[in-house]
């Protein structure tokens, strides 16, 4: 096993109606990017990635999606800093969902919104703006940069 370096995988939700995309304002005690706005993501536990989404859109905002009504449109993979893990940030779209969004965890996040995805906020997390950049455009990638 040697070389091998285990990645955290995130899940990320695009949720983007007539022109609008859904971000939460986090926390400004979160230990990242507190203060920044950011799409819904979580880290994948023990199960796939679409059943991570599926469970942290419930947990977070109380938005019902099933699993068939996700498809994945842009990945990031990414580290920050030298001692941090490696990254692989799954961008997922939900075709269909229930539910308006409802602080369901005050302690993360202090506010979802949704923003024209023409004139996103400041300050957003960098690598959201880039995913949702990269979406708008057709990309399914982006590497912004890698510290060793």
């Amino acid at each position: 096993m040697s070389g091998i370096v285990l990645n955290v995988v995130g899940v990320h939700l695009y949720l983007e109606r007539d022109g609008q995309v859904l971000l939460g304002l986090r926390h400004p005690g979160s230990a990242y990017s507190g203060g920044s706005w950011h799409v819904l993501a979580g880290h994948c536990e023990a199960e796939a990635a679409s059943a991570c989404l599926v469970r942290e859109a419930y947990e977070e905002a109380g938005l019902v999606i099933e699993p068939a009504d996700v498809e994945l449109v842009h990945t990031v993979p990414m580290r920050e800093q030298p001692t941090d893990p490696p990254r692989v940030q799954l961008f997922f779209r939900a075709l269909r969902w229930e539910g308006e969004p409802e602080l369901r965890e005050p302690d993360k996040c202090v506010q979802w919104a949704w923003w024209n995805v023409k004139d996103l906020p400041e300050p957003i997390v960098p690598y959201t703006r880039a995913a949702i950049e990269g979406i708008r455009a057709g990309r399914v990638y982006t590497e912004p940069g890698w510290t060793r």
